[in-house]
């Protein structure tokens, strides 16, 4: 009985030690939230990439709670504000579920303006630390990037502007549902999640998404027309992953590094490809699926294109209004994409 006694000391010991290291080892728990479901694969393939090599670099001093599909409660619209007022200590969100409170990031979601996501996530993080510290001092920001080709998804053919007329179309921006308007569509904005039920009541005819979210959105089953250009984007949409000033300030000098050295321009790069590498199998699915995909070569683009431009002059405008000089925003963002190369 004594020997079970020192024996049964001995392993409580031992669990309290290994509690106790436990509890020493994860000194900073920091809560993700987001809005997709945590099987998407931004969450799964980009997020979830990130936090785990947080975790693993930080050598388990960092915990990094993962809160899908709005769980710490809100909507979509409000996710940057929960990153500011420290109800999410970092966040990933739509930059334009905001309209208008981060203009100079609307140069990348003009009309047929980007032809490369891996470029435009670049160019957009080299300008954010030269000229968007300022829109985001609010916040930390640990990687912008941008999605691949947006795409009209109907339950009616699309092939010529004057298709969209009178169509009820989601618009994922300020800048998108400009387009949308500019094409004769009737605009409706909403948060990405909203748009299956929203396909299903016949509360919008359509939705402007890149292919990479369809699967998740069960798009494919919810229309039979999607409609894809070539060349330059018909659209594409900025996206930050932010964290609050304060928990971030509150790391110590080699955990901030931690952040810092799983963040910024090659992890944004990598966001944007990503998002791109999931297109192909997300179209798939509606080849599966039997639905129409008409893809306009680049004459039938270039109509687009043109019919667009107004888009431009409006924001060119609205900029000027703000105080920012838009067409600077222009000239730098194309350079850059122009210089990107994309790594071996």
């Amino acid at each position: 009985m004594k020997r079970k006694s020192i024996l049964g000391a001995v392993s409580a010991a031992a669990m309290l030690a290994l509690s106790a290291s436990t509890a020493a080892a994860q000194e900073y728990t920091l809560k993700l939230h987001q809005f997709l479901p945590a099987q998407a694969n931004v969450p799964a393939s980009i997020l979830d990439v990130w936090a785990d090599n947080v975790e693993e670099a930080s050598e388990g001093r960092i915990e990094i709670e993962r809160y899908p599909s709005m769980q710490l409660g809100g909507t979509p619209p409000g996710l940057m504000d929960q990153a500011i007022d420290g109800v999410a200590d970092i966040i990933w969100t739509v930059v334009g579920y905001t309209p208008g409170r981060f203009p100079s990031t609307e140069v990348f979601e003009l009309p047929f303006f980007v032809e490369d996501a891996g470029a435009a996530s670049s160019a957009f993080w080299q300008m954010y630390e030269t000229r968007m510290q300022e829109e985001f001092s609010d916040v930390h920001i640990l990687g912008t990037w941008v999605h691949g080709p947006g795409v009209i998804h109907a339950a009616e053919p699309v092939e010529v502007p004057s298709d969209m007329n009178g169509l009820k179309i989601r618009g994922a921006s300020r800048q998108v549902n400009a387009l949308l308007q500019e094409l004769g569509a009737e605009p409706v904005g909403m948060p990405v999640p909203a748009v299956p039920e929203a396909l299903s009541r016949g509360v919008i005819d359509g939705t402007t998404i890149p292919w990479e979210v369809t699967g998740a959105l069960r798009t494919s089953e919810l229309v039979e027309f999607h409609t894809e250009f070539t060349g330059n984007m018909l659209y594409t949409v900025t996206f930050v992953l932010a964290m609050n000033n304060d928990a971030y300030a509150e790391l110590p000098a080699d955990l901030q590094q931690v952040i810092d050295d799983n963040s910024g321009l090659e992890f944004s790069i990598f966001a944007g490809n990503t998002m791109v590498a999931f297109d192909g199998p997300a179209r798939d699915i509606a080849v599966e699926n039997g639905n129409e995909i008409f893809t306009l070569d680049e004459a039938q683009s270039a109509l687009w294109a043109e019919t667009a431009q107004p888009v431009y002059a409006a924001w060119l405008a609205d900029m000027e209004e703000r105080g920012i000089d838009g067409q600077a925003l222009i000239d730098e963002a194309r350079a850059l994409m122009d210089a990107y190369e994309p790594a071996e």
